[in-house]
């Protein structure tokens, strides 16, 4: 049950992270601009972090299993249409329609994992979890170089998005067979509706956030896109108003609060936060760096990342076979250890053995700081699971959006005309970002240490 779910998780990262890779021979092909070819990476990332949550409690309301494979079904659709685009524009709007179809199907995951899952098995399975998030990016900017550079048969980029497809068909058929419908609800679905005031201020204040995050950069910052950010940050505040308001009356909010009363949510999420800023701040700029300042081919630059993404992988899943007694102690040890391979980044951007070491040290401490999940949901009741799938997912991609925002932006001011030591100074940040996580992370470790029986 696990694989087929898991499986789902690395196509939609891979999909997130390969197009990246096939962009030039896209523009060249289609005559796209580059105001298209942006919303080409960029129309998936809106749909899909903007539509998480609701994602989320679609699987409450209406069936975890039934919406996962929907939203397969769909991401697998969708793949196939864009593979065959004959225009940019029909391009761009099924990548919309992937980005939801993503998020739909995403946070059946971790939902599933936590009603499914107790115990030593639900570690097991988030550090699994965590460990696909980390082979997804990597292998995604990796493999796109390969097919982009193969060029199969004369399709040029076609073969980036087609290659979701057979997978995705495959778990369609599956997952009804692998994976068990969900328990009986508490209370009849059919009396459990969609809050669909809820949803009018969630989509767009997610919307009047990403949107920014996404297309501000190439846009040079413009005073819309500060506007539109804090217009999104009000309109959030009103959603939180009126999900209490909601709650209180006895109804169903489309995200309900309670679960931030678990012992351990709100300073994991805060320090899921940091460590994705940071994650996703360095995946950008680092592959920028190593192709746009040292000139590495698109496929040499996904290889680079592999050592960080085995030790990210192998930190995440084996994390818990060290004494009970210290896990808690682990999120804030993995994140100081990724300060120190940052900081070993900097002075050591430009290659070598030290460069080597410092990734896998950034990789490793990564991975070992990811239990902040388990510790994250461990007391999070089975009927919150929605709401916690859906915050959790949603602060991921925040997360990586703002990395991506803030750290790119600190990175090509520093690299104009570009130069070796602008990835050094950026990583310096990188490292204060990442610390930032650490000093989170021990409010997370007092929160969630073991008492005394």
């Amino acid at each position: 049950m696990l694989a087929v779910l898991l499986a789902g998780q690395f196509m939609g990262l891979l999909d997130l992270y390969i197009v990246n890779v096939a962009i030039p021979r896209i523009g060249a092909d289609l005559g796209a601009s580059g105001a298209a070819l942006q919303l080409v990476v960029g129309g998936y990332i809106i749909a899909y972090a903007t539509l998480l949550i609701t994602g989320a409690r679609l699987g409450e309301l209406y069936g975890r299993r039934r919406m996962y494979v929907i939203g397969v079904a769909g991401f697998t659709a969708s793949s196939l249409l864009r593979g065959l685009a004959p225009s940019a524009g029909t391009l761009i709007a099924f990548r919309f329609v992937q980005g939801a179809a993503a998020a739909v199907m995403v946070p059946q995951i971790m939902s599933v994992i936590q009603t499914r899952f107790t115990g030593r098995a639900r570690a097991t399975a988030l550090s699994a979890y965590t460990a696909v998030l980390s082979a997804g990016s990597v292998v995604g900017l990796a493999l796109g170089g390969v097919l982009v550079g193969a060029d199969l048969a004369g399709t040029g980029w076609r073969p980036v998005f087609l290659v979701n497809v057979p997978v995705g068909a495959v778990l369609t058929l599956v997952v009804p067979r692998l994976v068990p419908a969900d328990a009986p609800p508490d209370r009849p679905r059919g009396s459990r509706r969609l809050d669909l005031r809820g949803l009018a201020l969630a989509l767009p204040a997610t919307l009047l956030v990403v949107l920014p995050l996404v297309l501000g950069r190439e846009a040079g910052r413009p005073l819309w896109t500060y506007a539109s950010m804090a217009a999104g940050v009000v309109l959030a505040a009103v959603f939180v108003v009126a999900q209490r308001r909601t709650a209180a009356r006895g109804g169903d909010p489309l995200l309900n609060l309670d679960v931030l009363r678990a012992t351990g949510m709100p300073s994991g999420l805060t320090t899921l936060l940091a460590l994705m800023v940071a994650y996703g701040g360095f995946l950008f700029t680092f592959a920028l760096h190593l192709q746009g300042v040292l000139g590495e081919s698109p496929l040499r630059a996904g290889l680079t990342f592999l050592p960080m993404a085995a030790a990210f992988g192998l930190g995440s899943f084996y994390w818990r076979r060290l004494p009970g007694r210290i896990h808690h102690l682990l999120p804030p040890a993995g994140l100081a250890l990724s300060v120190l391979g940052t900081a070993a980044l900097a002075v050591s951007a430009n290659g070598g053995p030290v460069m080597w070491a410092a990734l896998v040290v950034l990789g490793a401490g990564l991975g070992v700081s990811t239990s902040l999940l388990t510790h994250a949901l461990v007391h999070v009741p089975p009927a919150r699971a929605a709401d916690a799938s859906g915050l959790l997912t949603t602060t991921m991609q925040f997360g990586q959006l703002s990395g991506v925002a803030v750290f790119g932006a600190v990175f090509l001011a520093l690299a104009d005309p570009p130069r070796p030591e602008a990835m050094g100074a950026t990583a310096w940040w990188l490292a204060l970002a990442v610390a930032a996580g650490a000093a989170s992370a021990v409010a997370l470790a007092r929160a969630v240490r073991p008492r005394p029986a």
